[in-house]
């Protein structure tokens, strides 16, 4: 039924994104990160969270950015209801930001399969704040003002564009900067709360992940939706 089709798109949507994602992403978020990983130091209630790693005018691009990729709605809370740019904000002041899981001393060989690993002289937290600054650059001097200032129709279309290659960042690839921020914005909406991210296990209540449960499998074959709520690392019950 159209109504059906409405209602259930964005979740088959992150559903099928789910491919690019490790499953260990979703219980316990990356191999390498977890440990490193300082998210589960929660600001105290009613504290507004302070960016370690981002200006403010980054800060105001991410947020900007993340709620469109993944926005709020009759399905349920966004990337900025689930924290997802608390998450990138902190992981970027994590070995995994500074680049320090790869080897890093070249030759960079930029057009390397993938499977041969991370071949760019930039680590996440450059290509962030490299690439924010090219896109707010091309922002205020093709549409005015800051991305963060549009109308969510014109991120939207900037966001189209990035992801196609069709805006010249100059210090960067427009689509190398979309998908590092893709990518986060994915883990932030789906890993483990102790992260920082997946805030109530929205992400995992969306699509319905069991999370780290001791046993569910009995389920996996009855092609029936898993009855039972999603439990996160630390026993929060979705």
């Amino acid at each position: 039924m159209p109504d059906d089709k409405a209602v259930n798109g964005r979740r088959d949507f992150l559903r099928k994104t789910l491919t690019v994602i490790p499953a260990v992403t979703l219980a316990g978020y990356g191999v390498g990160h977890a440990m490193q990983t300082p998210a589960a130091e929660r600001d105290k209630p009613g504290e507004r969270y302070q960016p370690r790693f981002f200006t403010s005018a980054e800060w105001a691009f991410v947020n900007a950015a993340v709620a469109r990729l993944i926005p709020s709605d009759d399905n349920g809370p966004g990337a900025i209801e689930a924290g997802v740019p608390e998450f990138i904000d902190r992981q970027m002041e994590t070995p995994y930001g500074h680049g320090a899981l790869w080897y890093m001393q070249g030759p960079f060989v930029t057009d390397a399969a993938p499977e041969f690993g991370h071949q760019l002289k930039l680590v996440p937290r450059d290509i962030y704040r490299v690439g924010i600054a090219a896109l707010e650059r091309w922002s205020k001097a093709n549409q005015g003002k800051p991305f963060a200032e549009l109308e969510p129709s014109a991120q939207d279309d900037i966001l189209q564009r990035l992801e196609a290659g069709r805006i010249d960042l100059q210090d960067l690839p427009a689509t190398l900067l979309f998908g590092q921020l893709l990518q986060n914005t994915h883990e932030g909406f789906f890993s483990d709360p102790q992260h920082g991210g997946n805030r109530g296990l929205v992400g995992w209540k969306l699509v319905g992940f069991p999370g780290a449960r001791a046993d569910f499998m009995d389920w996996a074959d009855r092609g029936e939706k898993y009855p039972f709520p999603p439990v996160a690392i630390s026993g929060e019950r979705g």
